[in-house]
């Protein structure tokens, strides 16, 4: 990689890592009126009507054969997280959320080894042993020092992986395909699923309707789609066009402090477990992604 590109992505990492490290601050501001399956679903939808004229261009240019990768790319990547973190956030903070959220360099690995055959040194499973624990310790930190299983963290994890797989998957199946091709492709064949499930299978209409802040709610999660769904997933793909799928998947080093000042912003209260919790995490993804 060149100077250049070096630099290039360095900048592209640290505006992705602002944009999702924001995005769990919207999705808790959606909250507000709506549930987690109107949400995840008005993510999407919002997302692919941002993203249509380009998608409506990049579609006749996409050949026939990688439209099945573009759909999967947008339901691994895209399409699944958006419920995932928005049921998350139901029982889960914003900032603990975005902790959490620093686990997708170990799956990014994990997934990379067993899949697609990347190099996995020894020195990799005591970081992986490390994060693993941390993540045990976020859930199971309370604000009110008691100790008690938040099964809703489990979402984040299981989206940290499949984060994990679209990043492995991207990289080896798009190496030279436009990021905004990638992205708005990717979108509007996801997209109209989440529509009709939106107006048919979900309480959007009558929440809209009845709902005092239902307005404020959707403006949010449209700026949730634009900025932390279309924006950045571009800028995330021309980043791992030009470095690797680790250091892509590094944007989780920074992503939390966002979070965090997003959280401590709204009142939210940190404990020692969970700045312990995020401390094993880090320091597992450093052990574990870290050059010889």
């Amino acid at each position: 990689m060149t100077q250049s590109k070096k630099l290039l992505a360095v900048i592209l990492l640290l505006v992705v890592s602002l944009l999702w490290g924001t995005s769990f601050k919207l999705i808790k501001e959606g909250l507000i009126a709506f549930g987690a399956w109107e949400l995840g679903a008005l993510r999407v939808s919002f997302a692919c009507l941002f993203s249509l004229p380009f998608s409506l261009v990049y579609i006749r240019e996409a050949k026939r054969e990688q439209l099945w990768k573009f759909l999967l790319s947008g339901t691994i990547g895209i399409f699944f997280p958006a419920f995932l973190f928005a049921a998350a956030q139901t029982r889960v903070s914003s900032s603990l959320t975005g902790m959490l959220n620093s686990f997708t360099p170990i799956c990014t690995v994990l997934v990379g080894r067993l899949l697609f055959r990347q190099r996995f040194r020894k020195a990799a499973i005591t970081g992986v042993m490390i994060s693993a624990a941390g993540c045990i310790v976020l859930a199971l930190a309370r604000a009110n020092g008691t100790v008690v299983v938040n099964y809703f963290a489990l979402f984040v994890v299981v989206a940290c992986g499949l984060y994990a797989l679209n990043v492995n998957f991207v990289k080896f199946n798009f190496p030279d395909v436009n990021p905004v091709a990638l992205t708005s492709v990717s979108l509007l064949l996801v997209g109209p699923a989440a529509s009709v499930f939106l107006f048919f299978f979900t309480d959007f209409v009558p929440i809209m309707q009845t709902h005092p802040r239902a307005w404020q709610s959707l403006s949010m999660v449209a700026l949730l789609a634009l900025l932390s769904t279309v924006i950045a997933h571009i800028l995330f793909y021309r980043m791992l066009r030009i470095s690797s799928p680790l250091f892509a998947s590094s944007t989780t080093y920074i992503m939390p402090f966002v979070a965090i000042l997003w959280g401590i912003r709204d009142g939210e209260l940190l404990t020692s477990g969970h700045l312990m919790g995020m401390a094993f995490i880090l320091t597992g993804v450093y052990l574990t992604t870290r050059r010889k």
